[in-house]
């Protein structure tokens, strides 16, 4: 893990990477906006293994939830379409919640270590997920409850709605090396997420930027792998069961990739944070940090 923050405080910025980084994948040292949107991408490919197992196992428990629902309301139903259609929907929806969860906080954690030159795999991950659950918990209900007060809220006019957008994204950026914060500095959530804004403050609106492109980039990456259920579909044909597996299935694939990327942008901008605002990339020989 990085070094927790000094209570006494560090002044400056250096070039000089923290000893035991792993060379140029995450530079330890203040980033440029590109390379704040390019940086998470080359983090993931350096810790793929780890990254594909925990976003596979999850992905696949999710779905074998959803397929199990569904046919339990089906055979309580008497396969009535509507009360399908609608477990369909929520079920997905609730498992893409709890999938987003684990998948954040594995993310961070494998991301962390894969900065600190001591990379985790997939079964630590998630271990040091369960030992952040609480913190990590809160955090996702109100970051959901948010989410929805905000964009209900703007909707009731179309002319409102890019503005709550944007309105969000201020929201989530004061709070977007939180989950960073909670597993490096074991703090609870409303440590976390003031530790967060401190660290945040002065590059608010650059957050909110990296997050409204980081969002334009899924939707442009969400295009081929929608395609995937849909190329499947040829040799599966239009039976019920094959539709539903396949299009949630690829629902839940984009929901993955989605939060992977968002997690790993949230290492990328904490140790940027720390570098501009407490000299996390100075080091000095001799001192133990």
């Amino acid at each position: 893990m990085l070094p927790a923050a000094d209570p006494a405080g560090a002044v400056g910025a250096g070039d000089d990477p923290v000893p035991g980084s792993p060379g140029t994948t995450v530079p330890v040292r203040p980033m440029t906006f590109r390379e704040l949107l390019d940086v998470p991408f080359a983090l993931i490919q350096a810790n793929l293994r780890a990254l594909a197992w925990s976003s596979a196992l999850t992905l696949v428990a999710a779905e074998l939830v959803v397929v199990a629902v569904t046919a339990g309301i089906a055979r309580l139903t008497d396969d009535s379409d509507d009360a399908i259609a609608w477990t369909v929907v929520l079920s997905t929806m609730a498992c893409a919640w709890l999938m987003r969860f684990v998948l954040r906080g594995a993310t961070v954690a494998i991301g962390l270590a894969g900065v600190s030159g001591a990379p985790i795999g997939w079964r630590t991950a998630l271990r040091r997920v369960g030992a952040a659950a609480g913190p990590l918990l809160v955090f996702q209900v109100l970051y959901t409850l948010v989410a929805v007060g905000v964009l209900a809220l703007s909707s009731l006019l179309i002319i409102t709605f890019p503005f709550g957008v944007i309105w969000l994204g201020w929201l989530r950026a004061k709070r977007f090396v939180a989950v960073p914060v909670m597993f490096v500095e074991q703090a609870p959530h409303r440590a976390a997420v003031a530790r967060a804004k401190v660290l945040v403050a002065g590059a608010e609106w650059q957050t909110v930027g990296l997050w409204l492109v980081q969002r334009g980039l899924l939707v442009l990456l969400s295009v081929p792998l929608l395609g995937i259920p849909f190329y499947l579909s040829d040799f599966s044909g239009t039976h019920r069961w094959p539709v539903i597996v396949l299009l949630t299935s690829g629902a839940l694939l984009i929901v993955a990739f989605g939060e992977v990327a968002e997690a790993a942008t949230r290492v990328v901008a904490y140790v940027d944070r720390r570098c501009r605002r407490e000299g996390l990339d100075i080091h000095i020989p001799g001192q133990v940090r």
